[in-house]
């Protein structure tokens, strides 16, 4: 996800809502570089250019920034994840490219790293690791569940088995690998045109064809 904002002019200040946002870019660097145990709220008002008591106004404590933090990323996220109908009018295709984009954001290596601190800290902050599951993986379970429902029309719990089957077949091996780091984060972020090729969409592609009811809707 991207970083925090950049300079201001001297003498400019952030005020309000915009000084709020500019904290929340600034403190999930400082999370993800220290881990939440170790990252301060003082770290993260020196480095955001405001004081203690400024902060401390938009978020009364290190636990409820984190998970401010969460909703940030959740909100980058979306955006650039999207929705199954904004890949192809296809379907089938439709979704392999939303599966294939999820697998991309989810081994981006900030992306990689969010994990590997809400799992760290999933003992002692249960309600953080919840936070970060329903942001990313719930999200994107719902949206593919959605397209599901109408395309395939899919009744009751059909089209969320059918989502979280299809992502967990599609993501969680690959994704569990590079969180145990036996295969390398991505270091770039996923391009914004969806992948059109490649042996890994092909796989993805056979898999989702032979998941999905009856082929392609009309």
């Amino acid at each position: 996800m991207t970083g925090a904002e950049g300079p201001r002019r001297r003498g400019e200040q952030r005020r309000g809502e915009e000084l709020r946002r500019h904290i929340l870019f600034v403190a999930k660097d400082v999370f993800l570089e220290s881990g939440y145990e170790r990252a301060s709220m003082d770290a993260v008002a020196a480095r955001a250019g405001t004081s203690k008591r400024s902060l401390y106004a938009h978020f009364e404590s290190k636990d409820k920034l984190f998970l401010a933090v969460l909703g940030l990323i959740r909100e980058l996220y979306l955006g650039r994840l999207r929705t199954p109908d904004a890949y192809a009018d296809d379907p089938a295709e439709a979704v392999a490219l939303f599966c294939d984009r999820f697998l991309r954001l989810m081994v981006w290596e900030p992306q990689v790293q969010t994990c590997r601190l809400s799992m760290a800290g999933a003992e002692r902050q249960p309600e953080h690791a919840h936070a970060y599951f329903d942001a990313v993986f719930a999200s994107a379970y719902e949206r593919l569940a959605a397209y599901l429902s109408e395309r395939y029309g899919l009744e009751g719990a059909e089209a969320p088995a059918l989502a979280e089957d299809l992502l967990g077949r599609t993501v969680l091996p690959r994704l569990f690998r590079t969180l145990l780091g036996i295969e390398p984060a991505a270091k770039e972020p996923p391009a914004e045109a969806p992948a059109a090729e490649g042996a890994e969409l092909d796989a993805i592609r056979r898999l989702v064809a032979a998941a999905l009811p009856g082929g392609a809707a009309g």
